[in-house]
């Protein structure tokens, strides 16, 4: 059974940081896909940033140079580092793979940025 387990959501000033993890379990780690998503009340879920197996990396055009999505495959772990943060990154942020031809998320962890 895959599980995706987000933490270290929070409460921040803007121009401030969070690191956010998502911990996998239930699939072969190392060689899947995992993605950052987040999403606002009465918007579509946005995609925000996708690390594949070894180093490629893709994000979301307003992120860009502010978050740093990685991986720690010992771990089963995934990171997003979010630097420069504005308020406009408020959202609820999940983790989300596909293994198997079937879709998993997250539970969700709350950013919350404060102006």
């Amino acid at each position: 059974q895959v599980q995706l387990v987000e933490s270290g959501g929070g409460l921040v000033q803007a121009g401030g940081s969070l690191r956010l993890s998502c911990e996998a379990s239930g699939m072969i780690f190392s060689i899947n896909a995992i993605s950052w998503y987040r999403q606002t009340p009465g918007k579509q879920r946005e995609r925000v940033a996708t690390t594949i197996s070894g180093a490629r990396t893709t994000y979301a055009d307003s992120v860009k140079g502010r978050f740093t999505i990685s991986r720690d495959n010992a771990k089963n772990t995934v990171y997003l580092q979010m630097n420069s943060l504005n308020p406009e990154d408020t959202a609820v942020y999940y983790c989300f793979s596909r293994w198997r031809l079937r879709d998993y998320w997250g539970q969700g962890t709350q950013v919350t940025v404060s102006s």
